[in-house]
């Protein structure tokens, strides 16, 4: 029998993979969802570097946002992440979804992420 933490880590290695032959060494925005809070890096694999990172847990965030684990939240932790990669010379990355679907909180901070100015 096939626990479902197994197949979450085979989805996500699946989706790594093919961000890996078709990114083209762009960076990679990854997510991290849980029950509470959302996370974002841009991480560049060659350096093995965060560049940046967001979570519903900042500073600023916490005291504004109701929960973290809210559509709204992640949408304003994806733009969050945005400013800071931008600020950090970051235009361009490819969305690591890793095993989850790309539906509600993922895809809302993927939207905030480009409501922000990266483009993927």
């Amino acid at each position: 029998m096939v626990k479902p933490a197994d197949r979450f880590a085979r989805r996500a290695r699946r989706v790594r993979y093919g961000l890996k032959t078709r990114g083209g060494g762009r960076l990679r925005l990854a997510v991290f969802r849980s029950g509470k809070h959302i996370y974002g890096q841009v991480i560049d694999d060659a350096k093995g570097q965060t560049l940046a990172a967001a979570s519903s847990l900042d500073k600023g965030l916490k005291t504004e946002l109701k929960t973290g684990a809210d559509r709204e939240a992640a949408r304003r932790v994806g733009l969050l992440l945005a400013e800071r990669a931008k600020a950090a010379g970051v235009e361009q990355v490819m969305f690591d979804r890793a095993g989850y679907k790309y539906h509600g909180r993922v895809k809302a901070l993927a939207d905030g992420a480009r409501e922000g100015g990266l483009s993927f």
